[in-house]
């Protein structure tokens, strides 16, 4: 446990319709999705992409926007039942003795499946582990499809956001820069889904 959150949980921005999700990608990417409000060409359908419902997870990621090809980062309003399909039909990215009997059960699983779910520590503002884990969610196959094309609601730059929280770390003014963080509560979820996702 880190604080008050337990070693495992979905914290993310959501509503009765949907949840945010975090990508971050280089301006040839980011502004023709900004513009159509969903990925379009030259994002490429074939690869696995993957989503973050934790903004500080994102931040470390891309290094508030600094690393090449992620200097915009944009958060996607998503579904819930499109999120909720992508659990329900995930495998994790390492062998789990509580769901597998056998690593060769775990690997068939992992390829038939379309989406990967991995759990990293958390960060903090300053990028330090935390004891609590982020879910991180590759979508790939037929998933890309369905968020491309079905669950996303709307994109928004969030670059600014970034620019300004990271301003705020550097001038070492850690009460202003939590309070301009988005606001991530525990996302609910079904027993099946939570043993799914280990």
């Amino acid at each position: 446990m880190s604080g008050d959150f337990p070693e495992r949980q979905i914290r993310a921005v959501f509503d009765g319709g949907v949840i945010t999700v975090y990508q971050a990608y280089g301006e040839r990417i980011a502004v023709p999705a900004l513009r159509a409000g969903t990925f379009v060409d030259p994002f490429k359908m074939t690869r696995m992409t993957w989503i973050k419902p934790s903004f500080l997870w994102m931040m470390y990621r891309c290094g508030w926007a600094g690393k090449p090809d992620q200097e915009r980062v944009l958060a996607l309003d998503i579904t819930r039942e499109g999120f909720e399909w992508a659990l329900a039909n995930a495998c994790p990215s390492h062998f789990d003795r509580a769901r597998f009997a056998t690593e060769a059960d775990w690997r068939k699983a992992l390829r038939t499946s379309p989406v990967r779910v991995q759990w990293d520590p958390e960060r903090d503002l300053r990028f330090n582990p935390l004891s609590h884990r982020a879910i991180q969610i590759g979508l790939s196959g037929d998933a890309v499809a369905r968020y491309v094309d079905d669950w996303i609601v709307s994109v928004r730059d969030v670059t600014p956001l970034a620019r300004e929280v990271h301003a705020a770390v550097r001038s070492g003014n850690d009460e202003a820069a939590r309070a301009l963080l988005p606001v991530e509560r525990p996302y609910p979820l079904s027993d099946e889904l939570t043993a799914r996702i280990g």
